[in-house]
């Protein structure tokens, strides 16, 4: 027998070993709700449309409906309290007002802006339908909160752009809702993408198009490089992700070390292979509160020890809705003068106890200075894992008293 005659066997004639198949390059989705709580509002109060809209305010109130069946809304010029802004309409935004700003403040820059209060019920279904409208044409999803996805794409036939379009158009005839889609070799990019184009955006990006459309950019416009780390590579001289990838790889391991150098390099160049995670793990479960006005420890300690036991309680309650317990337990206080202070402290085993994670927040909390005025408190729990991983906790005994 010939081997030429044979396609099993090489030249050699010895069995030849079937061809790996090729792989496509890799297609990752993007996808982020253009301003999701003010668009989730605005289904239910068209006649906002076009206008400053702001939600969030711990003390803000729905429409009130006059007898002619229309709608008087709150202004922000109105608001008295120590809110924070949740989200922002475009209009409002352009006035800079944004999330996470202090709603006095955002009433100072847009005074005249429709205020609304923040609807978690309404946002969770809207949530659960866009998500679920992607998932009926690319099943590959990495939930990553609320508003926004991601999405491998790579085995999913047809071009960028139509698979693009087909997503939106299938999200917005389920929600009616608008949404951007960034589509890029990895998440990294992707996650850039999908802010390059909004409202409503698409943008598709290929490895040869990084120099032209992402090395312009800020480098804080890479997710992880945070607040710091945009100063301190300024200082260097380095603004812009290009000159992040022209940047000797000595030079940040000096200022930044070994690992995230590391990574600074290769995020700019644009290497990120982590995979979409259908199913991720979360890191930690939390909540916290600020106050209407500040708290001193030892004349409020009544309502600061109601309130921490609140806490605790309800971050046990989450564990136990998400099927999770935690071994480190930890607090978050911000004074008066905005000062913030972490602590924490590991258990010897897991636990979804409300008894259990107020002792240890309790220790925690014996570990700072107690001798301003508090504005913020909150309850944290990390080092998760799974219920049918974790460890049975014995019983915690009597809840401690609030060392206030």
């Amino acid at each position: 027998m010939h081997a030429e005659f044979c396609p099993n066997l090489d030249s050699s004639g010895a069995p030849a070993s079937p061809a790996e198949p090729k792989q496509p390059p890799r297609r990752i989705a993007h996808l982020d709700m253009d301003a999701f709580y003010a668009s989730v509002d605005l289904l239910r109060y068209p006649e906002l449309r076009g206008q400053p809209v702001v939600i969030g305010g711990r003390r803000s109130q729905p429409p009130m409906v006059m007898a002619d069946g229309s709608r008087r809304f709150a202004r922000l010029r109105d608001y008295v309290g120590r809110g924070v802004v949740t989200t922002s309409t475009y209009e409002a935004r352009a006035l800079g007002v944004f999330s996470g700003m202090g709603t006095m403040k955002a009433a100072k820059l847009a005074p005249d802006a429709f205020l609304l209060p923040v609807d978690f019920d309404a946002y969770r279904h809207y949530s659960r339908l866009f998500k679920a409208a992607v998932a009926s044409l690319a099943p590959e999803i990495e939930d990553r909160g609320i508003d926004e996805i991601y999405i491998d794409l790579t085995l999913i036939s047809g071009d960028s752009p139509t698979l693009a379009r087909k997503i939106k158009d299938e999200v917005r005839a389920k929600t009616g809702l608008p949404c951007s889609i960034g589509i890029a070799p990895n998440k990294l990019f992707a996650k850039i993408c999908s802010d390059l184009d909004k409202p409503d955006g698409i943008t598709i990006l290929g490895a040869d198009g990084i120099p032209a459309r992402i090395w312009p950019l800020s480098v804080k416009q890479i997710n992880g490089v945070g607040p710091k780390a945009t100063t301190k590579l300024a200082a260097l001289g380095i603004e812009t992700i290009g000159e992040l990838a022209a940047a000797a790889p000595k030079l940040l391991q000096i200022h930044f070390g070994r690992v995230y150098a590391q990574w600074l390099h290769s995020a700019a160049h644009g290497i990120d292979e982590r995979p979409v995670v259908l199913h991720p793990e979360p890191k930690s479960v939390s909540r916290e509160t600020t106050f209407e006005q500040d708290l001193h420890p030892r004349h409020d300690r009544a309502s600061l020890s109601k309130i921490f036991t609140e806490l605790c309680s309800r971050v046990a309650n989450d564990l136990q809705q998400k099927g999770y317990r935690g071994r480190t337990i930890g607090i978050k206080l911000r004074y008066d003068d905005f000062l913030t202070v972490t602590r924490d402290s590991s258990l010897p085993a897991a636990t979804d106890d409300p008894l259990v994670i107020r002792r240890a927040a309790g220790e925690c909390l014996r570990r700072v200075p107690l001798d301003k005025k508090l504005r913020l408190l909150g309850v944290r729990v990390s080092a998760l894992h799974a219920v049918r991983d974790s460890a049975l906790v014995e019983d915690a005994g009597t809840q401690a008293e609030l060392p206030l």
